[in-house]
């Protein structure tokens, strides 16, 4: 990682690291695990976005909204998978990605249908409203726009804390809400901070398109979610006790093995 930065001189890549040096080590560790997982995460909302635009063209909202819902079914174990498989890496799981994505599939496809077709539905309107300011003849208000970006960083905000809590815990839909508010209310500027650079990603994407999107197979989902999971890595594992929790449960699985054997 030295080639676009100055190497620490004092930099192991074997001993956990911290700030840049923890982005530097991260990434020479788990990239290319990641893209490979953005690709069928990529894959995945295929359908969705089939349904939205051709729901855009037919400018049909009784047609977006069920292929919204059913498209963002198809696409929550993909997306799931991925936030997965990043969290892993944070944690320096030792899992290969495929072994990771595979076990996801069976521990969070299900759970992440609901919060899917939410996730689909809510991509969909934003979508088919972003062509309705294309498509109107006068320019949109400022205030029009300043609430359509504040809606939709609230969605961000929503959509960072709450699929990693489906992939790291079980819990109920309730419970995960009130772990948003109250981890929002103590890291807002923090979260703030989060949500706005994933809003200007999105903004790059579509200011920049057609052209963007040929960054879609290799940066697309994985880069933003990485750095926006790094970012709030440290005080979520610290609020809800991530890594404490899971070297319990892997001690415990082993103490059965043993018992077992």
């Amino acid at each position: 990682m030295g080639l676009f930065v100055h190497e620490d001189a004092h930099y192991d890549p074997d001993v956990r690291q911290v700030g840049f040096n923890r982005y530097k080590q991260l990434l020479s560790l788990h990239a290319s695990s990641w893209i490979k997982l953005n690709l069928l995460t990529v894959a995945g909302a295929l359908p969705l976005a089939a349904g939205i635009g051709y729901a855009i063209l037919s400018s049909s909202i009784l047609v977006l909204i069920p292929l919204s819902i059913l498209g963002g079914m198809i696409w929550g174990p993909f997306l799931a998978g991925l936030y997965d498989g990043i969290l892993r890496g944070l944690r320096d799981a030792p899992e290969s990605w495929w072994a990771a994505w595979r076990k996801s599939w069976r521990q969070n496809g299900r759970e992440s249908l609901l919060p899917g077709a939410v996730l689909g539905l809510l991509v969909g309107m934003y979508a088919f409203m972003a062509a309705l300011f294309w498509w109107s003849p006068a320019p949109q208000t400022p205030g029009t726009i300043a609430l359509y970006l504040f809606s939709g960083a609230l969605f961000l905000l929503l959509n960072t804390l709450c699929w990693p809590q489906l992939v790291l815990f079980r819990q109920t839909a309730l419970n995960r809400m009130r772990n948003i508010i109250l981890f929002t209310a103590k890291y807002f500027w923090r979260m703030a901070g989060v949500t706005l650079l994933q809003l200007v990603y999105i903004l790059i994407y579509v200011l920049l398109a057609p052209w963007a999107l040929l960054l879609v197979p290799f940066l697309g989902l994985w880069y933003i979610t990485f750095l926006s999971q790094l970012l709030i890595y440290e005080q979520m594992n610290e609020e809800l006790g991530i890594e404490e929790k899971f070297r319990a449960s892997h001690a415990e699985s082993l103490a059965n093995s043993k018992t077992f054997s």
